[in-house]
């Protein structure tokens, strides 16, 4: 009983918000999160100096910082939502690979489908990984025929398309970060996620 319940406490999902909370109020500390030089000092993405000036370290650091209160609200609460969910289905390991691989390739991606655009825009946030996650899910519910613990294909589906129709509805959203994290995530579950086998009752 004691190994099932610690099975199901989603200790990446708790650690991943608490590193994005904790680095947000440090920043709102020492500066402002909706100071543009103030994030790309702290670690945002900036084309110029990941390719000109071989910082990339930044593909990560952004991942874990958010422009005001409003945008880190927002991604830790699906974080929050879904996050347990496919690391119960994947296990510690798999899910913060599945996480970091999404979130660091959605940030490769648009910076090199954006290159000109990029040039001079600063970029930050989770929500690339958390298409990752979305999309991971995606992959795990669909083997599942439809139904994951709580989750159908259904929601995930509707949640997935009000995502993209609102980052594309609206001002200064990377929908090629998010479009990547969500093919990404699905890629990395069809490598992570098997679907557990029945277990067989001899009588």
């Amino acid at each position: 009983m004691d190994e099932f319940r610690r099975q199901k406490t989603a200790y990446v999902t708790i650690g991943l918000i608490g590193v994005n909370i904790i680095y947000f109020i440090y920043l709102e500390l020492t500066g402002s999160t909706e100071d543009v030089n103030f994030m790309v000092a702290h670690g945002a993405m900036y084309t110029p100096l990941v390719l000109g000036g071989g910082e990339y370290y930044r593909l990560l650091s952004s991942m874990f910082m958010h422009f005001g209160i409003n945008h880190i609200m927002n991604n830790m609460l699906i974080l929050f939502i879904l996050g347990d969910n496919l690391e119960r289905a994947l296990g510690h390991a798999k899910y913060l690979v599945l996480y970091l691989v999404s979130g660091i390739g959605a940030n490769v991606f648009s910076m090199l489908y954006n290159i000109e655009e990029s040039w001079n825009v600063v970029s930050a946030g989770a929500s690339g990984a958390i298409f990752g996650v979305i999309g991971g899910l995606l992959y795990a519910v669909s083997v599942n025929r439809g139904r994951l613990e709580h989750l159908s294909s259904r929601q995930l589906v509707i949640m997935i398309v009000c995502s993209l129709y609102f980052g594309f509805t609206s001002t200064g959203v990377d929908n090629v970060a998010h479009i990547s994290g969500l093919l990404i995530g699905i890629f990395m579950g069809l490598i992570l996620y098997r679907r557990p086998k029945k277990r067989e009752r001899i009588f």
